[in-house]
């Protein structure tokens, strides 16, 4: 326990990027276990005066913050009251405007189907200095702890990330499913539940097997994670029978079937929180 100790306390003094006042750091916090977050983001948490945070941001982590710092729950959850994106953005600059050392803490990474992109135009737009803190997305370290490599040499060498809705809280009316269906054999699904039905038709209308292992992974990296394994055919079934648990991502292929012997993430392995 001591060389841990010892180990860690070394970070103390590394040579890690001025937070400065009236910046805005654009963190990603993970796929959910605190323990995953980067060490740039961990310093950041200690440095900043306001964290404003996203929804799937844990308690565990907002309490490694400052002793100072104000803590701002800035959330947005599908069919629940959420805060206007507009609103979130004003109040990024506001604080930094007011030479605040400002965390924005996003689940996953900031960049991954988040609205990250739209803030650091506004903030760049108002002349706010900003720095980006990439994290790792459920995607790809949410699938990991469930036994799911994204990609593997013996059966795919691409792989499609999709968002399950749009803006307006629906499936996505740009997407051209047809390609999607034949571009990749893999899919990794965002925020997909709640339309997986839908979904899963429009893949099997633009021809994708059928058979086509799915799993969905609700909680990733957390003690309470489990993972569903069925069929694209099979999936609607599934979602309308059962109340998945979210959040969840959803993983369209053969990747799935490594799960048979790199599921590693078991009920012995879950004692520890950090991940």
């Amino acid at each position: 326990m001591n060389g841990k100790k010892q180990h860690f306390a070394a970070l103390d003094s590394a040579d890690f990027p001025p937070f400065e006042p009236g910046e805005v750091w654009l963190v990603g916090a993970g796929p959910g276990a605190p323990g995953l977050m980067s060490l740039l983001g961990y310093f950041a948490l200690g440095e900043a005066d306001v964290i404003i945070h996203d929804a799937l941001v844990s308690e565990e982590l907002l309490n490694m913050a400052g002793p100072g710092a104000r803590i701002v729950f800035a959330g947005k959850r599908g069919g629940r009251p959420s805060a206007d994106q507009n609103d979130i953005t004003l109040h990024l600059i506001e604080e930094a405007k007011a030479e605040k050392r400002v965390l924005r803490l996003k689940g996953g990474d900031p960049f991954m189907f988040g609205r990250g992109g739209e803030e650091c135009l506004a903030l760049a737009k108002a002349g706010i200095k900003f720095r980006i803190v990439p994290g790792i997305t459920a995607g790809i370290g949410g699938l990991a702890y469930a036994g799911v490599p994204v990609t593997h040499r013996d059966t795919n060498h691409a792989v499609i990330f999709l968002t399950g809705h749009d803006e307006n809280g629906v499936v996505p009316q740009s997407v051209d499913w047809y390609a999607i269906a034949t571009a990749a054999p893999v899919i990794v699904m965002y925020m997909a539940v709640k339309h997986l039905a839908s979904i899963c038709q429009k893949l099997l209308a633009a021809g994708r097997a059928p058979g086509d292992r799915l799993a969905i992974v609700s909680n990733a990296t957390l003690p309470e994670q489990s993972v569903i394994e069925t069929t694209l055919a099979k999936a609607e079934a599934l979602v309308r029978e059962h109340d998945i648990a979210t959040p969840s991502v959803v993983v369209l292929g053969p990747v799935s079937q490594y799960r048979d012997v790199l599921d590693w993430y078991g009920p012995g392995m879950r004692g520890n929180s950090l991940g």
